[in-house]
């Protein structure tokens, strides 16, 4: 008797203390975001950041450096010369993912320096067709403990390029607006989304309503994955558009047929991971016409993906 409830005290105790342990590595665990220093991963990347929704802190490196046109309409740097990093905290360590915009000839440098500093290469491809000068999109993700390592050695890796950076600078403003304005209440009523005005660019993000996975981590629209939606005004009532779709398998036929109908080039599809679930694919896109018919042909478009539902109300 008094054996069985000796086992029985033990096995008691071994019990708290398992649920002590348990409790004790959540509440260290929670505030593990919180935790880190923001303002050293600036100084190290050389670029300052922000905190986005879903504790992502997304650092812009944005190729104010170069001089590119597409079928000769010149491109602002946020218009589609935006490189970036995007860090989020995990429970098992950091994650970050991004895009770089590289020329031609800064390519193979920099994927090698990433491979150095133990990122991983995840997407390699063009966006936009008719560039000059040429660039290219190289996707690229890393992991480890130490944010702060990371952005050392993303920036030890863009040291290949003539990405702008310095010790914590921020990115320059964008340019104040001289010509021709978008009517951005127009296009977010025709889209059904609320956009964001970046110097005279307007720039819509809008969601998958699906929960997207890598490797046990969920992913968040402020790391990059979302249908993503550029305007670039051009003219009195004409704009450039440019961006990608993020789609399904069985949608990406349905929105290319859509958006050829419309007028709106096809100019890449392809995958930007290499684990992710469900399986992804990013079509891009490019137009330069009357705002208010290439609004409604992208909204067409959107209707054939299962994206969130309309935030405003759409006026076709």
């Amino acid at each position: 008797m008094f054996s069985s409830v000796r086992r029985i005290a033990l096995l008691a105790s071994m019990l708290l203390c398992s649920v002590t342990m348990v409790v004790a590595a959540s509440a260290s665990a929670a505030p593990r975001s919180q935790e880190v220093d923001w303002a050293a991963v600036e100084q190290a990347l050389g670029r300052s950041g922000q905190m986005m929704p879903g504790d992502v802190f997304r650092v812009g490196m944005p190729r104010t450096d170069l001089k590119v046109t597409v079928e000769d309409v010149p491109m602002q740097a946020g218009f589609a010369l935006g490189s970036y990093a995007a860090f989020k905290q995990y429970d098992d360590g950091t994650m970050v993912m991004g895009d770089l915009v590289l020329l031609d000839q800064e390519v193979n440098g920099v994927m090698s320096g990433l491979f150095d500093q133990g990122f991983l290469i995840t997407a390699l491809h063009n966006h936009l067709n008719n560039v000059s000068p040429h660039v290219m999109y190289m996707h690229y993700e890393g992991h480890g403990d130490d944010p702060v390592e990371l952005a050392a050695g993303l920036h030890e890796a863009l040291s290949a390029s003539a990405t702008p950076l310095s010790p914590a600078s921020p990115p320059p403003p964008a340019a104040q607006p001289t010509g021709p304005q978008l009517d951005t209440g127009m296009l977010g009523s025709i889209l059904g989304y609320t956009g964001r005005v970046n110097g005279s660019i307007e720039q819509f993000g809008v969601p998958r309503s699906e929960t997207i996975m890598e490797m046990g981590h969920q992913l968040v629209p402020a790391q990059g994955v979302t249908t993503a939606i550029n305007f670039q005004p051009t003219g009195p009532s004409t704009a450039a558009i440019t961006g990608d779709f993020l789609m399904l398998e069985s949608e990406v036929n349905a929105v290319a047929s859509t958006l050829r109908a419309n007028g709106i080039q096809v100019t890449a599809i392809h995958q930007h991971h290499l684990a992710e679930e469900p399986r992804l694919f990013y079509m891009h896109f490019w137009a330069n016409d009357d705002a208010a018919s290439l609004a409604r042909g992208l909204r067409a478009a959107l209707d054939q993906t299962s994206s969130v539902p309309p935030q405003v109300s759409s006026m076709r």
